[in-house]
């Protein structure tokens, strides 16, 4: 999985993310010896990831169309092996222990164990109500308390699905019993059925903005109940049923993603969880040989250059009223974020622009006021190769994307632009552009 955090986390939804179902279940004893050991192979860990994820696509298949689901056992060991496992990958920043070892304030761990609670009926023939999700949740909180260990243990649900009438209802019944009870609120999203997805539906502004309403419909009752409780989008996907195949894995999906992060932010949504990093359907970030796809260097960007400080942006020929009866949606949508303090090759007071042109023609913009005379450096990502928006591949500013070696990411260069120049977006792309030391006041201090 993939979760945007400022802290340094270890996600994992046993429901969601097979990948780590298949780590619980695994043989290999992935300890602190061995497993950093394999982990300095490439082409070992290589083949031990496709021998597992093709063992556990079948089981995961077989479940489905059985309808028969497998128990899993969450024990220490499991915990130490998923630990262990994210350790040897250098993506924690702190030390746990099952065993009751200490635990720095830097490091936390997040299991998810349901998913989609209001779809129980359908996927397993069992039903469950939202009050009742809820006694259950504020049991759970007591008997973690009870427990040194864990009695600092954050806790997220209820999980749920599309915010329908239905859907509604439980978190309704949820957040009547446990509103207080969870850290955060959570529910996923997917933009599209998977088994009718085309491309022309990455581009449907119609469909961008689904997700905007439901941001809603989730901040209403949770408002109502518990105001001012956190809200995590916990599970998202361009498509529902694991993607489609040279759709939610090409270029043209990083307009669903890149949006996301951008409605997410500016709704006052900070945690937004990525389903998945790789293997399970093809809404994953990396292919087969850990080769990076486009949203994986989408997502890299975004990390090197957005902040987590929104700005309010105004666009002249945007904000316009809509006449009686009709719904404006625009096709060049426009974010802007201070630039990432952990970002060096920009000072302080730094703004960051990204831009997602639906249009089939090119846009200009000119940028006004205090940004008029500052020099701009641009990130544009486009597709490579003769696929165009079924790329697997990208380029940046006219140059591809791709690893120098199995562990060294490529330099990230930006175009500078001369002060004062208008920005150029090509049609059907998506882009980050930089104004260098604007000196904003809100993008100064932390």
């Amino acid at each position: 999985s993939l979760m945007y955090l400022t802290s340094s986390c270890l996600a994992i939804s046993l429901f969601s993310f097979p990948f780590a179902v298949d780590i619980v279940r695994s043989d290999i004893a992935l300890d602190k010896q061995k497993g950093c050991k394999i982990a300095q192979h490439p082409d070992i860990m290589l083949e031990l990831q496709r021998e597992k994820a093709a063992q556990m696509h079948l089981v995961l298949l077989k479940e489905q169309f059985s309808n028969t689901y497998s128990n899993l056992t969450l024990t220490a060991r499991s915990l130490d092996k998923l630990y262990n496992f994210a350790d040897c990958s250098g993506l924690l920043a702190g030390r746990y222990s099952s065993r009751g070892g200490s635990r720095t304030d830097k490091f936390c761990l997040f299991i998810f164990i349901f998913s989609e609670p209001n779809n129980y009926r359908t996927l397993i023939g069992r039903s469950v109500n939202g009050s009742q999700l809820g006694k259950d949740y504020t049991q759970l909180r007591s008997l973690l308390q009870l427990i040194r260990t864990y009695s600092r243990a954050h806790l997220y649900g209820p999980n749920i699905g599309r915010p329908r009438k239905n859907v509604i209802a439980f978190l309704e019944g949820f957040m009547k019993v446990a509103g207080g009870t969870v850290d955060a609120v959570t529910w996923q999203h997917y933009y599209i059925d998977g088994r009718v997805a085309k491309v022309t539906d990455f581009l449907k502004t119609r469909l961008l903005d689904t997700l905007s309403d439901q941001i809603r419909k989730i901040q209403k009752v949770v408002n109502t109940y518990t105001p001012g409780k956190k809200i995590w989008l916990e599970g998202v996907g361009m498509t529902s049923a694991g993607g489609m195949n040279n759709l939610s894995d090409s270029y043209a999906a990083g307009f669903l993603w890149l949006n996301t992060l951008g409605l997410l932010a500016s709704q006052g949504i900070d945690v937004v969880v990525r389903h998945s990093f790789l293997d399970h359907g093809h809404n994953h970030l990396v292919d087969q040989n850990f080769n990076p796809l486009p949203d994986y260097w989408l997502s890299l960007l975004y990390k090197r250059l957005i902040g987590p400080k929104v700005l309010a942006i105004h666009v002249a020929g945007l904000q316009r009223k809509p006449r009686p009866g009709r719904v404006i949606r625009d096709k060049l949508r426009i974010y802007a974020h201070c630039t990432s303090y952990h970002n060096h090759n920009y000072v302080r007071g730094s703004i960051t622009l990204y831009i997602i042109n639906l249009h089939r023609s090119r846009k200009k913009i000119k940028l006004a006021g205090t940004l008029r005379d500052k020099i701009v450096h641009q990130y544009l990502l486009q597709p490579y190769g003769k696929d165009g928006l079924h790329s697997k591949s990208v380029q940046l500013n006219g140059q591809p994307l791709a690893m120098v070696d199995d562990g060294t990411l490529p330099e990230l260069k930006p175009r500078p632009l001369r002060a004062g120049r208008t920005l150029v977006i090509p049609p059907l792309t998506m882009s980050f552009y930089v104004v260098k030391n604007v000196n904003a006041l809100a993008c100064r201090y932390r």
